[in-house]
């Protein structure tokens, strides 16, 4: 296969695409589009955000020390694009959106209610990355839409559609259909450890 080299930047896909809600020490929630997040440890579970020091998400953090991830479906693509577009400084998100808050259990920061995974964090600890700070949350209660519970109690992941966004083509995709089942179709690789 032959390749192109495209120099440092941030082209690396796909990416989740998220909306971060917080709330201010006033009590102002904020909601903002985040696609550099993802699980860096399960023990404890840890979640990490790549934020800018001069977002109003940021300076939420750093005042309550909380916020919520919450993933958002395809469905919503129009909404987030915007919530990445706009400050909260400026605007009203939740109003201009359309979408719809709802108290965490154990955090300050609200849950988006239209997303059908949200993930409380308290923010644990964070790194300098030049303009940017990359906020560790340890994660303190998940929340998954019921409808995604089959009878049998399963999660049928059809059910979150995530959005993913393609960074550096600036592009939204839903993921389309499962390749494989993790843990068990890449054993077919291996010989029996039995």
């Amino acid at each position: 296969m032959k390749k192109r080299q495209l120099g440092p930047c941030v082209t690396f896909f796909p990416q989740p695409t998220t909306l971060v809600s917080t709330v201010s020490s006033e009590g102002l929630v904020d909601i903002m589009t985040a696609s550099w997040a993802g699980i860096v440890s399960k023990t404890p579970p840890t979640i990490a955000v790549s934020l800018n020091k001069n977002r109003k998400t940021y300076e939420n953090i750093c005042q309550t020390g909380n916020f919520v991830v919450n993933m958002v479906p395809a469905s919503l693509a129009v909404e987030a694009d915007y919530c990445g577009l706009r400050s909260g400084r400026d605007d009203d998100k939740l109003m201009v959106t359309g979408l719809s808050t709802a108290p965490a259990h154990e955090v300050e920061a609200p849950l988006i209610e239209e997303c059908p995974l949200n993930v409380e964090c308290r923010r644990v600890q964070e790194l300098e990355l030049g303009e940017y700070r990359l906020v560790l949350g340890e994660i303190v209660q998940i929340h998954a839409a019921d409808e995604a519970f089959g009878e049998n109690g399963q999660i049928d992941t059809r059910t979150f559609d995530p959005l993913v966004y393609l960074g550096g083509i600036r592009e939204y995709w839903n993921l389309g259909n499962k390749s494989a089942d993790a843990y068990r179709d890449g054993k077919k690789l291996f010989p029996s450890e039995e």
